[in-house]
């Protein structure tokens, strides 16, 4: 059973930064990409940003240059490092696994808060 566990969420000040962390169990990992998702209160979920099995990354055009991903196969964790805060990403972060040949399953995390005070 897949399982997916964010943590490093919380209430930071504008111009801030934080890492939320997203570490997974009951999967190979290695042959998945990841992703990064938020849910900001009355909107649609979105992609902040995505990092492939082999480490290519993508980003939201609104976090390019504040937010970086990242992954650590050994332990199976992706992070995403998030700097230049603003109170626009408010928002509750999902952690997504995406499904591959071996699981096609996508699967999510429960969230984690993330809000940023002006």
């Amino acid at each position: 059973q897949v399982q997916l566990v964010e943590s490093g969420g919380g209430l930071v000040q504008a111009g801030g930064s934080l890492r939320l962390s997203c570490a997974a169990s009951g999967s190979i990992f290695s042959i998945n990409a990841m992703g990064w998702y938020r849910q900001a209160p009355g909107k649609q979920r979105e992609l902040v940003a995505a990092i492939t099995s082999g480490g290519n990354t993508n980003y939201a055009d609104s976090v390019k240059g504040r937010f970086t991903i990242s992954r650590d196969n050994a332990k199976k964790t992706v992070y995403l490092y998030m700097t230049s805060l603003k109170p626009e990403d408010t928002a509750v972060y999902y952690c997504k696994l995406s499904g591959s040949y071996v699981d096609t399953n996508d699967y999510w995390g429960q969230g984690t808060q993330v809000t940023v005070s002006s």
